[in-house]
């Protein structure tokens, strides 16, 4: 997905500063956002991952 159509969806989320990985899986079936797309977005726009399913993130 293009950066500002995944920065779009993202406000349209209302997450600006942090995220979970339910939630991130969530936008990823909703919208059709690979996994991979929503992480190198959290990583470029300083998002944290937060509630990690494997522990990784807290």
């Amino acid at each position: 997905m293009e950066p500002e159509k995944l920065k779009s969806v993202f406000e349209t989320e209302g997450i600006t500063t942090e995220i979970t990985c339910p939630k991130a899986f969530e936008i990823s079936e909703k919208y059709g956002v690979s996994k991979m797309d929503i992480a190198k977005h959290c990583n470029t726009n300083n998002i944290k991952i937060r509630g990690c399913q494997l522990g990784c993130f807290k």
